[in-house]
């Protein structure tokens, strides 16, 4: 037996089997079609419950890594690092999903508390480059990689981790011009970091935080000159 059935033949069963009532030759009919119908509706019942099974078990695979990471959170917000990254690694192992990546990217940071800076950069590295990984969670270890490199990085690197986020014009974008902003200032270059500044300050609906950061910031610069 096929293990798809066309809309041509189902609609010439269901005729066939319309017909057959017509006639009250129902034992006929049953005789004929009994197997075909029982595979039908039993194939239909597993479709259905596994589909709810799997549903469930999505949701309960969800509850559990979240549980799992609030734990690792926990043990490390206790000081208790190499427990924590052993929770992790765990995740990292047997997650399967975005979870997976989340505990890579907490145990970057765990690392970097740790003091721990070149593994810590290399494991963030690997997750900006990864395009498989969820883009959020590659924007935040962008970010966090370029906020690392902004001390002593040259210049292009730092601009080729934070252009792409500019250009994008999302999200991110104010916290990546600001970045480029201060990796300006670094190297001196005050008068391209007062021009990052205003522009950000032309942006609509800058959040208030941001905005009185920029105008300090602005505010020092200017007087600096």
């Amino acid at each position: 037996m096929k293990k798809e059935i066309d809309a041509a033949e189902q609609e010439a069963f269901i005729r066939e089997v319309t017909e057959e009532v017509k006639n009250d030759n129902l034992k006929q009919m049953w005789e004929k079609y009994g197997l075909y119908i029982i595979l039908l509706v039993v194939l239909a019942i597993t479709g259905a419950v596994s589909f709810e099974g799997f549903k469930s078990w999505r949701r309960t695979q969800s509850e559990t890594w979240s549980d799992t990471y609030a734990y690792a959170l926990n043990l490390e917000n206790q000081g208790k690092y190499d427990e924590s990254l052993k929770v992790l690694e765990q995740m990292e192992k047997t997650g399967g999903n975005i979870y997976s990546d989340i505990a890579r990217l907490q145990t970057a940071n765990i690392l970097l508390e740790q003091g721990k800076n070149d593994e810590a950069v290399k494991i963030l590295e690997e997750i900006s480059a990864d395009k498989s990984i969820n883009k959020k969670l590659r924007d935040v270890s962008i970010i966090k990689l370029a906020s690392y490199k902004l001390d002593n990085a040259p210049r292009e690197e730092i601009d080729a981790l934070l252009q792409p986020l500019i250009k994008e014009n999302g999200s991110w974008t104010n916290i990546a011009k600001e970045m480029t902003a201060m990796a300006a200032i670094r190297d001196g270059k005050i008068d391209e970091a007062q021009a990052i500044y205003n522009e950000i300050l032309n942006t609509p609906n800058l959040p208030d935080g941001l905005k009185m950061r920029v105008q300090d910031m602005l505010s020092v610069l200017n007087g600096a000159e």
